[in-house]
C-alpha cells in the first residue's frame, strides 16, 4: 500500500500539469478543470490500495480526458438534437454565422488535439497561473481559482481555509471561470510587453495566499499552515519555471550570511550624500529576482512559525520567540536565494522584504538585531513600493534606532489614510511604541482598541493580555 501523504503531494504537483495538458488540447477550461478534479479524486482513492501507476501523469491525463470526451459527446448529441429541430424552421429564421467565426478558437471553443500528443508533455503551470490571475478577476477570485486549478485543493478545502461555506466558494470559483471565458481569456503565455505585469499579478496572488496563511485575518487559529505551504510550493514551481536560463558566470557572490545579502541590496543609507542610487543603478529585466525574492521572503518568514505560538496557541511576539525553534533549513535556503539574487537583479519589494527578514534571521536574539540596517532597508522599500503597512513597520524600525517618539511621529502620517485609519495594526503598533515611551495609560487604551478591531481570536487574546498587564500596579 502506498503512503497516502506521498500521494497527496504528488497529486498537488501534477494537478496543474494535467489541467494544462487538457486545456491545451480541448480549450474548455471549465470542463477540463472539473474533469481533472474527478481524476484526482479517483487517484486519491485507487492509488493507496493499488499502488502508483507506471506514469502517474499519463494516468491522470487519460482518466480526465475520458471524462472530457464523454461530456463533449453528450454536448454534441444535444446540439444535434437542436440542429434537427432548427432545420424544421424557415430558413430566413436562422442567423448566419459570421465569417471566420467557425475557425476562431478562443478559450472555451471546441476542438481537440490528439491524445498522447507532444502537448501532453509540456508543463503549463505558469501559463495556467497567468490565466487564473486574469486581470478581469477580483483578488478573492484569483486566489480561489489559483488554489483550485493550480494548487489542486478541493472546493471544500479552500472554503475551510477561508472560513466560508462551501457553496459560497463554489459559486466564487464558478463565476471566476465564467468571467475568464466571457472576457476572452486565452490559454497562452502573455505577449512579451505584458509578461512582466502578468507575472507581477501572479506573485501578488501567491503573496496574498501566504499572508492569509501566516496570519489568518479571522478565526480561532493564528495561522493556516495549509495555505502557507501551498503558497511556498507554488512559488517554488514558478521559480523553477522562470529560472530556465543558465546562471551567468559573473553571478557569483563572494559574501556570505544574511547581513551581507542585505548589504548587497544597498542597505547603507540610501540618502547619504554622494551615494550612488541603488535603485537607478540597476538596469535589467524588472522582474529578474522578484520571483526568487518572494520565495526567499516566504521561507525566511515561515521559518519562524514553530516559535510564533506557545503550547496553548497564544501568540508569541518576535522579540520573545525561542529562535532555536526556527526552521534552520528554511533560513539557509532563503539566505542563499538572496545572496544569488540581490547583487545582480533590480531591486524590488519582495527582495527588500526578504532582506529585512534575513537581518532578523541573522540575529542570535532580539537584543542583537541590526536595527540600523533594517531601518535603511525600510527607507529603500518606501521608495520602491510605498504603502501604509510599510510605513507601520518603518515606524517600528525608526523607534528602535531613534527612539519611540520618532516612530510615533511617523505613525501620525497614517492617521488620515483610509486604508489604515481603522485597522487594528495601526493601534497595535501605536500601543507598542507608547509602551516603549513609558506612556502606560495611552498604551493600554491603544491595545484595547486594537483588540476590539481585530477579527483574529489569537490576536485579540494577545492584545487584551498586553492591555491587562499594563493595568497591573507596578511591582514595589
Amino acid at each position: 500500500m502506498t503512503d497516502p501523504s506521498q500521494i497527496e503531494g504528488l497529486l498537488r504537483e501534477l494537478a496543474p500539469q494535467v489541467l494544462g495538458a487538457l486545456v491545451r488540447r480541448h480549450r474548455q477550461f471549465d470542463l477540463c478543470e472539473d474533469a481533472v478534479q474527478e481524476a484526482l479524486l479517483a487517484a486519491s482513492t485507487q492509488w493507496p490500495a493499488d499502488g502508483l501507476p507506471g506514469n502517474p501523469r499519463a494516468w491522470l491525463v487519460t482518466v480526465a480526458s475520458r471524462r472530457v470526451v464523454d461530456e463533449l459527446r453528450s454536448e454534441h448529441a444535444r446540439r444535434r438534437r437542436e440542429e434537427v429541430a432548427a432545420a424544421r424552421e424557415p430558413a430566413d429564421a436562422q442567423v448566419a454565422q459570421a465569417p471566420g467565426e467557425e475557425t476562431a478558437r478562443p478559450l472555451g471553443a471546441s476542438g481537440a488535439t490528439a491524445l498522447g500528443s507532444r502537448d501532453d508533455e509540456q508543463d503549463d503551470t505558469l501559463t495556467l497561473l497567468f490565466l487564473c490571475c486574469h486581470p478581469a478577476l477580483s483578488p478573492a477570485s484569483q486566489i480561489a481559482l489559483t488554489l483550485r486549478a493550480v494548487g489542486g485543493l478541493t472546493t471544500a478545502e479552500i472554503a475551510q481555509a477561508f472560513l466560508v461555506p462551501e457553496a459560497t466558494m463554489a459559486q466564487r470559483i464558478s463565476r471566476a471561470k465564467a468571467r475568464i471565458k466571457a472576457s476572452g481569456g486565452q490559454f497562452a503565455m502573455p505577449p512579451e510587453p505584458r509578461r512582466a505585469d502578468a507575472l507581477r499579478a501572479v506573485l501578488h496572488v501567491l503573496y496574498l495566499i501566504f499572508n492569509e496563511g501566516y496570519t489568518a485575518t479571522s478565526g480561532p487559529d493564528l495561522a493556516r499552515a495549509e495555505l502557507t505551504s501551498e503558497a511556498i510550493r507554488l512559488t517554488r514551481a514558478v521559480h523553477a519555471l522562470t529560472q530556465a536560463a543558465p546562471n551567468r558566470a559573473d553571478a557569483r557572490v563572494e559574501r556570505s550570511g544574511p547581513a551581507s545579502a542585505a548589504a548587497a541590496a544597498g542597505a547603507a543609507d540610501p540618502m547619504a550624500a554622494g551615494a550612488a542610487d541603488p535603485i537607478a543603478a540597476r538596469a535589467a529585466d524588472p522582474m529578474a529576482g522578484e520571483v526568487a525574492g518572494l520565495l526567499a521572503l516566504m521561507l525566511l518568514t515561515d521559518a519562524r512559525r514553530p516559535a510564533r505560538t506557545d503550547a496553548d496557541g497564544n501568540l508569541v511576539r518576535l522579540a520573545d520567540q525561542d529562535r532555536s525553534r526556527w526552521n534552520a533549513a528554511y533560513v539557509r535556503e532563503g539566505v542563499a536565494l538572496l545572496e544569488a539574487t540581490l547583487p545582480h537583479a533590480p531591486l524590488g519589494p519582495y527582495q527588500l522584504q526578504a532582506a529585512i527578514a534575513a537581518v532578523h534571521a541573522e540575529a542570535p536574539d532580539a537584543e542583537q538585531t541590526d536595527w540600523p540596517q533594517i531601518l535603511a532597508l525600510y527607507r529603500l522599500l518606501e521608495r520602491v513600493a510605498p504603502n501604509p503597512i510599510v510605513t507601520l513597520n518603518h515606524a517600528v524600525a525608526l523607534a528602535m534606532v531613534d527612539g519611540p517618539r520618532a516612530g510615533l511621529t511617523l505613525l501620525d502620517r497614517l492617521a488620515d489614510d483610509d486604508r489604515t485609519a481603522t485597522h487594528h495594526r495601526l493601534e497595535a503598533v501605536r500601543a507598542h511604541l507608547l509602551e516603549l515611551a513609558g506612556d502606560t495609560d495611552a498604551a493600554r487604551a491603544a491595545y484595547e482598541l486594537a483588540a476590539r478591531r481585530t477579527t483574529s481570536l489569537p490576536e485579540q487574546r494577545y492584545l487584551a493580555a498586553r492591555a491587562a498587564k499594563l493595568a497591573e500596579p507596578p511591582v514595589q
